[in-house]
C-alpha cells in the first residue's frame, strides 16, 4: 500500500475518520453515521449561511454516497436536522461511484423543474469511507484503502435568476452508461474475499472499458458544446485521418476534438496522479488544465463524487474563474458511467474577497492554497 500511495501524487495531509484512526480500524455502522454527521453539518451550516437561504426554504436534497446506506436514509438525517418542511422531497443516491456527484445535480434540476412551487434544492456528495475499509488480504481489494478519503460538498441548486448569490448557470447535463455491458458492469464491483470480508475490486479490463465508455461520451458531448468552428475543423481531421488510414493500411492515434475550445476550466476525475495524466492529455489539456484535479488529489486524496467541488473550489480560490467562463466537470464512476456538467460563471468577480457573510470564501483551501500549486516528484 505504501508504494501504491507514493506512486499516486497524493500527499501527507489527506482526512481518515477517527474511525480508521484506531487499532485495528472501527469499521462499524455507529461510527459511520458519526462520519456523516461530522461531513454533513459544517458543509451545510457554511452553505446556508454564505447563501442566506433557510433550511426551512429547500424543497428537496439529495444525498449521494456510494459506500454507505443508512436506515433512515442520509438524506433524512439532515432533513431530521435541520427542522426542514414536510413537503421536502429527498433523495439518497447509492453505490453510483465517482460519477454521483453529476448525477445528483441532475436529480436536484429535475426536481426542480417538475415541482414549479420549489425553488431550491440542496445536493450534498459525500464520500463515507469507515465502512469501504478492507482489512483482509487480498491485494486486489485494497483500492480504496490506498486512494479514497473522506470529504463532503454542499451546493444549492435553484431556479431563481439573478441574486448577488447565485455564481454559475447549468450549461448542459450529459449522462454515457454502459451497464447492459457485461464486462463493463462487471468492471468494477463490491464483493467478499475467501474470508468472507467486504472490499472493492477491480476487475480486468477496466482501463480499455473505460476507455471505449469517454469515446462515446466524449462524441455526444462534443456535439453539444463545441462551437461550430471547433466541430467543422474536427470533422475535417477525422476526414483526413481516415484517408491516411486506407492508404498507410495503419491505424494511429484518432484525432480528438480541441475541447479548450468551449471550456476555460477542467475538473477531472481524481484516480491519482498518472491516470489524471493520461486523461488530461488524451483530452490535448495542458498541465495548467489538470492543475486543479492534480492538486485537489495531492492535498485529499479521491472524495469520489465530492472531487469535482473541491477542484472547483480550488480554482475559485486561486481567482482563475472569471465571469462568463464556462467550467466542464467529468465524472467516471462504476456501472460504467461518464457523465459531464457544463456551467457558465455568472457571478462578479469578487475574487479579492476572502469573507461572504462572516465565512471564508476559499473552502476546503482556505488554510492552504498558498502552498498550491506542489512541485511533484
Amino acid at each position: 500500500m505504501t508504494k501504491v500511495i507514493e506512486a499516486s501524487g497524493m500527499g501527507n495531509e489527506t482526512y481518515f475518520p477517527p474511525s480508521l484512526h484506531h487499532i485495528p480500524p472501527a469499521a462499524t455502522h455507529g461510527e459511520a453515521i458519526r462520519e456523516a454527521h461530522m461531513l454533513f453539518f459544517p458543509a451545510l451550516d457554511d452553505l446556508f449561511a454564505k447563501t442566506g437561504v433557510p433550511p426551512s426554504s429547500v424543497g428537496a436534497v439529495v444525498v449521494n454516497c456510494s459506500g454507505f446506506c443508512a436506515a433512515p436514509s442520509l438524506s433524512a438525517i439532515i432533513a431530521n436536522r435541520y427542522g426542514m418542511p414536510s413537503d421536502v422531497r429527498t433523495c439518497n443516491l447509492s453505490g453510483m461511484g465517482c460519477a454521483a456527484g453529476a448525477i445528483g445535480v441532475d436529480v436536484a434540476a429535475g426536481l426542480l423543474r417538475a415541482h414549479a412551487a420549489m425553488s431550491y434544492a440542496v445536493v450534498v456528495s459525500a464520500e463515507i469511507v469507515t465502512v469501504g475499509w478492507y482489512s483482509g488480504k487480498d491485494k486486489s481489494k485494497l483500492l480504496l484503502n490506498c486512494y479514497f478519503r473522506t470529504g463532503c460538498s454542499a451546493a444549492l441548486v435553484t431556479t431563481k435568476r439573478g441574486g448577488g448569490g447565485v455564481k454559475y448557470r447549468l450549461v448542459s447535463v450529459t449522462r454515457t452508461n454502459q451497464t447492459a455491458n457485461d464486462r463493463s458492469y462487471r468492471s468494477g464491483y463490491r464483493d467478499e474475499d475467501d474470508e468472507g470480508i467486504t472490499g472493492f475490486t477491480l476487475g480486468h479490463g477496466v482501463g480499455r472499458m473505460v476507455s471505449e465508455l469517454l469515446r462515446a461520451h466524449l462524441l455526444t458531448l462534443s456535439l453539444s458544446i463545441l462551437p461550430w468552428r471547433e466541430k467543422l475543423r474536427y470533422v475535417a481531421a477525422l476526414l483526413r485521418h481516415r484517408r491516411h488510414d486506407k492508404k498507410a493500411g495503419s491505424g494511429g492515434g484518432i484525432p480528438m476534438p480541441d475541447f479548450r475550445a468551449a471550456a476555460e476550466h477542467f475538473c477531472l476525475p481524481s484516480s491519482g496522479r498518472p491516470m489524471i495524466w493520461r486523461l488530461g492529455q488524451g483530452l490535448g489539456l495542458g498541465e495548467g488544465e489538470m492543475e486543479a484535479a492534480l492538486m485537489a488529489f495531492h492535498r485529499f486524496g479521491n472524495q469520489s463524487a465530492a472531487s469535482l467541488w473541491y477542484q472547483l473550489a480550488y480554482m475559485e480560490a486561486k481567482g482563475r474563474v472569471r465571469r462568463g467562463d464556462t467550467v466542464w466537470q467529468l465524472a467516471v464512476g462504476s456501472g460504467l458511467k461518464a457523465n459531464s456538467l457544463v456551467w457558465e460563471r455568472v457571478a462578479d468577480d469578487d475574487h479579492f474577497a476572502t469573507e461572504r457573510h462572516g465565512r471564508t470564501t476559499l473552502g476546503p483551501w482556505a488554510d492552504c492554497i498558498h502552498k498550491y500549486p506542489v512541485t511533484e516528484g
